[in-house]
């Protein structure tokens, strides 16, 4: 007998530093702004792409950040992936890389994103006015837009992507550490299209 799985009730997988994925022990909560009533567990865990070159471009990942807040349009979810050229080039995934200092919330006139523990930023919906300055100071474009409520789409690094990712391309990690994140890119160095 199956039973269907709520956003809620999912553990989102851990990865240690040794490369294994175990459940995450997470000490803060947050939730999302479409679903302000839903609960994710968080702590000083952020998502990270572990290895992109397992990424079949399948979308899982899209499909279920999109449900967790009950919307089933890819559209509507805080990942997206993106072919790197064609299938034999691979796939990039798009997604919040939890800067620590990030510039999203350095150009926010109305301070409605606040530094999350951990790296990256979490949105306050009722102080964002739709400007779009948080989605174009983005390095790696990771910011969407959700034109229905003019808002922007942020990861909140829930893990919910990572756990039904069937290729183990995503992971919860643990950042509680200051330091602990590599230096990001910009979206103009790279080589990669699109």
């Amino acid at each position: 007998m199956s039973r269907k799985v709520a956003a809620g009730d999912i553990e989102p997988r851990l990865a240690e530093p040794s490369g294994a994925v175990a459940a995450g022990c997470h000490r803060g909560v947050a939730s999302s702004a479409r679903a302000p009533g839903k609960r994710y567990h968080l702590g000083v865990t952020r998502l990270d792409v572990l290895d992109t070159d397992r990424c079949v471009g399948c979308q899982c990942c899209i499909f279920a950040c999109a449900r967790r807040n009950d919307d089933v349009s890819l559209s509507l979810a805080c990942i997206k992936v993106r072919s790197a050229g064609g299938i034999s080039r691979g796939f990039r995934v798009i997604v919040c890389r939890a800067c620590e200092d990030p510039p999203c919330a350095k150009v926010c006139p109305e301070d409605a994103l606040t530094l999350r523990k951990g790296g990256g930023v979490t949105l306050i919906p009722e102080l964002c006015i739709g400007c779009g300055l948080c989605r174009q100071a983005c390095i790696v474009g990771a910011i969407h837009w959700d034109s229905r409520i003019n808002k922007p789409l942020i990861c909140i690094h829930c893990g919910t992507c990572a756990l039904h990712c069937p290729y183990g391309v995503l992971g919860l990690v643990r950042n509680d550490r200051p330091g602990a994140l590599a230096a990001v890119p910009s979206r103009k160095a790279s080589h990669d299209p699109g």
